[in-house]
């Protein structure tokens, strides 16, 4: 009984144990962190004050840069105009009243000889006039460069006593004179380093801050700036690299370092427990969003999976190599194959027609190789496993994983086989409405047929009843005439039978006009030049126009190529537009009743192979309430109208990829366009 007792408690205390060393590393890690982050707190704060630094020293020395130029520039016109002794004093005094880092200018010949000079006012200095001027003073070593540069050029640092009994950092510019490339003399200016750091750099400098002027070794030539305060010293140095001499700018900041004992102990215990609580409360969040995204994932999964059972969309997936890899039931149910029959298979797919197959490789080796379908999908046949054909449409998009990788296709699949059903019931039931309303025109045109007939019928009634006259047996006294008289009344005769013959074949064109027009046709498009169209509807349309007293004008433009369309549906479309126009001019006020048919090379599309065709009247005009419903079906300002003509002819132009509109007319009426497309004659 110890010894189980005794493994029990081994196992506890094994357990404890590692519970604890996890708590302790965890705790180890949390101090870690915070002793870091103090480190780089304090690093980062180092580094800011340190950049901050660099920029201001950087930024003083363009400020030096800068006044030193804006001085150099001032000094050259001293000497503009060719100015007088007395006139160049006046102007060189003004400009050290104004410069207060200039100390003195001297005007010297070219022998370096001091012509004259001017001091500042604010420094006296007690300058030793033979120093200055021998062979060896920075003035003169300033000047040899500037005669070898034949430009300014700067001495290095002197040091220059007072009056006062001090003395400071001075430095020479030597500035060479000019007349017609001729060297005249020199300009000698003296500059105050001390002045030149209280004048140009002061007024950027934080209460911090110190800036000195200093040798290449450390050596500190002026300095500006407060006392030294904090505990951590930051420097930084930029060089003032000028022509002849090279001086450091060097800029201190302090920065006192803070008490960082009190705070990180208090922060160490704060943070310590923070994080403590902190992290269990994460691990117990944790283990809820990990159940509650593993309910999420369960619940999900079964909602698509009940959602892709009630598709009636066939929905299949295949990997990089082909294989279908998922079926949804719709597509198993719409092909006839079971999903195991179907998972895997790469090379051939059983619901491919057999004749079809070298034809649907090379398709999907062509998606394979990356060129995508269109999203609006392609129309495919596919083969039940009973052997039954069926159109298919076939949506394909990439199939993208959660990494962002490529990792097959997924495809959707829509049977259209009912689709293509309805849509030749409509396409039936369009042509059945259009023999209607084909038939009801002819029912219109009846009256007018039966005026139209009476007069070649009545023609040739007469023309026969003198046939027969001429032909009766002669008397004998006509017999007494002679040969002559005969064979004039048999050219009589030959003359009234082919009146007659005129006659009859005009009768018959206008029953083979409305005969054609009614006879129900196959849809077929062919290639039919305007003038066919016409021809077939003219006659049709005297008929009315000669009832209505209106003139039919028609015009070709030369040399038009053929359209390609439905001859029956638009000669209909000609008609129907042609008889609303003589409708329209159906008033008894109207002074002229022109109708105008024209065929013409559409000018907006005249590079893409259109006709136009153009019928217009000479009518009142569409009112605008009118012309918003103007093509609406069932929509008709005719009592006797069925509102269907209008519809049914934009339904036909736009079936065959044209247009139909209209617009005003000047002066008056309005003008109805459709375009066909046009093929090579």
């Amino acid at each position: 009984m110890k010894i189980p007792q005794q493994r029990t408690l081994f196992r506890r205390w094994r357990g404890a144990w590692r519970r604890w060393s996890l708590w302790t590393l965890l705790v180890a890690l949390v101090i870690s962190m915070l002793a870091t982050m103090v480190w780089l707190a304090g690093r980062y704060e180092a580094s800011q004050v340190q950049s901050r630094l660099e920029r201001d020293t950087a930024d003083a020395v363009s400020d030096i840069r800068v006044a030193l130029t804006r001085n150099l520039q001032s000094l050259q016109a001293l000497h503009a105009g060719d100015p007088g002794q007395l006139a160049w004093e006046v102007d060189a005094a003004e400009l050290l009243r104004n410069r207060r880092e200039l100390v003195r200018i001297e005007w010297r010949d070219a022998d370096l000889r001091v012509r004259t000079h001017a001091q500042s006012p604010y420094r006296p200095v007690a300058w030793d006039a033979r120093l200055r001027e021998g062979n060896q003073s920075d003035a003169a070593i300033a000047c040899a460069n500037a005669r070898r540069l034949s430009s300014p050029a700067y001495s290095s640092s002197y040091f220059q006593p007072h009056g006062d009994g001090l003395g400071s950092e001075m430095m020479e510019l030597c500035l060479p004179l000019t007349s017609g490339g001729r060297s005249t003399g020199f300009l000698v200016v003296t500059y105050s380093l001390q002045d030149v750091l209280i004048n140009l750099v002061a007024h950027n400098l934080t209460r911090s801050q110190e800036a000195s002027f200093t040798e290449a070794d450390g050596t500190r030539l002026a300095v500006l700036g407060a006392a030294r305060r904090g505990s951590r010293v930051f420097t930084a140095t930029h060089l003032l690299d000028l022509p002849g001499s090279t001086l450091v700018l060097r800029m201190d900041t302090w920065h006192s370092a803070p008490s960082l004992f009190p705070n990180v102990l208090t922060a160490l215990v704060t943070a310590m427990s923070i994080a403590l609580v902190t992290v269990m409360v994460v691990l117990v969040r944790d283990n809820r969003r990990r159940l509650r995204a593993e309910r999420d994932l369960a619940d999900a999964l079964a909602f698509r999976k009940a959602m892709e059972d009630s598709l009636v969309t066939g929905l299949r997936a295949r990997d990089l190599e082909g294989r279908i890899t998922y079926v949804n039931p719709a597509f198993c149910a719409m092909v006839g194959f079971s999903a195991p029959e179907l998972l895997g298979q790469s090379v051939t797919a059983p619901y491919w027609p057999p004749e079809r197959v070298e034809e649907y490789r090379q398709r999907q080796a062509i998606r394979f190789a990356g060129t995508m379908p269109p999203r609006e999908g392609f129309e495919s046949e596919f083969m039940r496993k009973d052997g039954t054909r069926f159109p298919v449409l076939i949506i394909e998009a990439p199939l993208i994983n959660a990494q962002g990788l490529h990792t097959g296709w997924m495809s959707a699949f829509l049977d259209i086989s009912e689709q293509r059903r309805v849509e030749e019931l409509s396409r039936a039931s369009q042509e059945r409405l259009q023999a209607t309303a084909r038939l009801a025109t002819v029912g219109e045109m009846a009256s007018l047929l039966s005026h139209e007939l009476n007069q070649p019928l009545a023609a040739i009634s007469s023309y026969a009843t003198g046939s027969i006259n001429l032909l009766e047996a002669p008397t004998p006294a006509e017999q007494g005439a002679g040969a002559a008289a005969h064979a004039e009344q048999l050219q009589d005769v030959r003359m009234a039978m082919q009146h007659i013959a005129r006659q009859a074949e005009r009768a018959g064109k206008v029953i083979k006009s409305v005969h054609d027009f009614v006879r129900r046709r196959d849809q077929a498009r062919e290639a039919v030049y305007a003038q066919q169209l016409l021809d077939v509807i003219l006659p049709l349309v005297s008929l009315q126009a000669r009832k209505l007293g209106v003139r039919v004008n028609t015009s070709l433009e030369p040399h038009l190529p053929p359209v390609l369309c439905d001859r029956t549906m638009v000669e209909q479309v000609l008609l129907n537009l042609a008889r609303n126009a003589m409708q329209a001019m159906d008033d008894p006020a109207l002074p002229t009743r022109i109708l105008d048919i024209r065929v013409r090379r559409a000018a907006s599309n005249q590079h893409s192979g259109w006709i136009e065709f153009a019928v217009t009247d000479l009518g009142s005009g569409i009112p605008p309430d009118v012309a918003e419903r103007l093509f609406t079906p069932f929509f008709t300002t005719r009592p006797e109208g069925m509102g269907l003509g209008l519809s049914m002819c934009r339904t036909v132009i736009e079936q065959h990829g044209g247009f139909l509109g209209f617009a005003p007319h000047e002066p008056r009426g309005t003008v109805l366009t459709f375009t066909l497309p046009a093929t090579s004659p």
